[in-house]
């Protein structure tokens, strides 16, 4: 039978739990009350719990609830019960007024497919959620055909709100948190990426096979690493050619991205009519194309030019995954990455271009912090010219 005591010495004002432990021997415990009845309500839970544990049948959801109990009866608050299918898909849910919406469909793609992956536990409390369950999603995401970086991003999205539960004291760990990353594959060359860079005089031998608005838009991802459908759509508002900027709102993260003018995509766009209206597209014909006719016209101008790709991913049979190719348009946007970081520019540089950045920027950058970005922009060579 649980009892209380005191401190004989008084140093602390709290009740002190005596009970009976699962193995038989005898334990003392603070249960941080300093009022008799409260404190022996939780002097009972715990030789309860005990009591449990003893004859095996002690579980997560049984602590809980007992916790829960205590609770109630002690202080009459009840303690905030949440399902792991409850708090991810509020999760998402809270997520939709402040994340861009690609952004916010990889948090739902991974929630769903990590709900999927629990089965019936996802009606289990968020609590019960152990690593291995995080790795066995990974595993089957992997075996579905599913490539390393794609996996990599869905797992990234479960920390996120496990991070937030364990903020807000509903769970103690984030079970993500210790999950290995499964490992990137090489590229040929020999970067963990799937996607090979162009050379300066593969972009040359590009351009060399496009029409007009499909040059420019090589030019522009390789001179600012926009992506195809950032690229495609662009409009002549983007471009300051008095302050030799080049800003845009990247559609994949939602950030704002402004790039300094290189000289070579700078001398095309001047080589263009001038537009009626700020909003007009620079590319008229590749404006709100999808994006699968946009990768099927840009092979077409990769055969032209001599340039082949190779398939470096193929998933298993009936498997949802994709073909991948070490060549592609988004090969223009790690060949400036790639000439920028052979010519030394830093990382944190590096980044700025490839959209990591805070919205607003180039209303926040003084003409002192784009000048490493100016420098960064010359270090890119011009289609056709090797790096010095």
């Amino acid at each position: 039978m649980a009892t209380l005591t005191k401190d004989a010495l008084n140093r602390s004002p709290y009740w002190i739990a005596c009970y009976t432990a699962a193995d038989g021997r005898r334990l003392k415990k603070s249960t941080r009350e300093t009022d008799r009845k409260r404190a022996l309500e939780v002097a009972l839970a715990l030789e309860q719990a005990e009591g449990m544990a003893r004859r095996g049948t002690l579980t997560a959801n049984r602590v809980r609830q007992l916790l829960g109990e205590v609770l109630e009866r002690t202080s009459g608050d009840e303690l905030p019960a949440h399902t792991a299918e409850s708090w991810l898909r509020g999760f998402v849910a809270n997520k939709a007024v402040s994340t861009a919406a690609s952004t916010l469909a990889s948090y739902r793609n991974a929630i769903d497919g990590f709900l999927a992956s629990l089965g019936r536990r996802a009606k289990l409390n968020i609590a019960a959620i152990a690593p291995a369950d995080i790795t066995r999603f990974r595993d089957e995401q992997l075996a579905s055909g599913k490539v390393a970086s794609t996996v990599r991003t869905m797992l990234s999205k479960l920390i996120a709100p496990f991070n937030a539960a364990k903020r807000q004291g509903i769970i103690s760990h984030n079970p993500a948190e210790g999950v290995d990353m499964p490992a990137l594959p090489k590229s040929k060359s020999g970067g963990d990426s799937l996607c090979d860079p162009f050379t300066p005089e593969q972009v040359a031998a590009l351009m060399d096979a496009a029409d007009t608005e499909w040059r420019g838009a090589i030019l522009l991802a390789y001179c600012t690493g926009a992506r195809l459908t950032d690229a495609a759509n662009l409009t002549w508002d983007a471009i300051s050619l008095l302050g030799k900027l080049v800003t845009y709102r990247a559609k994949k993260t939602g950030t704002e991205v402004t790039i300094p003018l290189h000289p070579a995509l700078e001398a095309h766009l001047l080589e263009l009519s001038a537009p009626d209206s700020g909003k007009a597209f620079i590319f008229p014909t590749l404006a709100g194309r999808v994006a699968s006719g946009l990768d099927q016209s840009f092979l077409r101008i990769m055969a032209e030019a001599g340039i082949r790709r190779e398939l470096v991913h193929e998933p298993k049979p009936g498997s949802k995954g994709r073909k991948r190719y070490n060549l592609g348009f988004h090969s223009l946007r790690h060949a400036m990455n790639s000439e920028m970081a052979n010519a030394g520019v830093a990382q944190e540089i590096r980044q700025l271009f490839t959209g990591h950045t805070s919205a607003g920027m180039n209303k926040r950058y003084t003409h002192h912090k784009l000048a490493p970005l100016r420098v960064a922009i010359e270090k890119i060579p011009s289609p056709g010219k090797a790096a010095e």
